[in-house]
């Protein structure tokens, strides 16, 4: 079936179309969709950035903040094993709501900080290396791949990164690319 001739496929984004490596195919998606959360900021004001959106019940700097413990989450606690604050102590309401006193600049700095560790906990480990124990995962039976891992995340950011286009469409009336 041919392309109507005003009808253009779109490309693909993310990583180079010429990359078949899983390992690299994961974690270029991944950081594509890291670039695209803080790309969909773009232009939107202080108070726009902290105002709760209708009717998601959160605001734009919030699911930052909360992708932020969602990294911590899954690859230094989960993957690294590492001895760190899991969730905040109020929970989702904490994760998700940033407090009047943190600056926008701090929210993005922390987020930023986690995908740093993650980046650099992912970048020499083997797909098939298993999550160490005692963070998370107690047994080695609880312990996924980093495979798994990284699969999860890219599904829950591009879950999230979907909702930001809601959430900005909302807003402003932006839509997605």
């Amino acid at each position: 079936m041919q392309q109507p001739p005003e009808q253009v496929p779109a490309l693909l984004d993310g990583p180079a179309v010429d990359i078949s490596d899983a390992h690299e195919l994961l974690l270029g998606y991944l950081k594509w969709y890291r670039e695209a959360l803080m790309r969909k900021l773009d232009g939107l004001s202080d108070d726009l950035l902290r105002m709760p959106v209708s009717p998601l019940g959160w605001s734009p700097l919030g699911l930052v903040q909360h992708l932020g413990w969602v990294e911590r989450r899954w690859l230094r606690w989960g993957f690294g094993a590492e001895d760190v604050v899991a969730y905040p102590p109020g929970g989702d309401a904490e994760e998700w709501t940033v407090s009047g006193d943190t600056s926008i600049a701090q929210v993005i700095a922390a987020y930023q900080a986690e995908v740093t560790v993650a980046t650099s906990l992912t970048a020499t480990s083997a797909l098939s290396d298993k999550a160490r124990l005692g963070g998370r995962f107690k047994t080695p039976d609880q312990a996924p791949s980093l495979g798994r891992i990284l699969f999860h995340l890219l599904q829950e950011y591009a879950r999230h990164v979907g909702h930001l286009d809601i959430a900005r469409e909302l807003i402003d009336g932006r839509t997605g690319e």
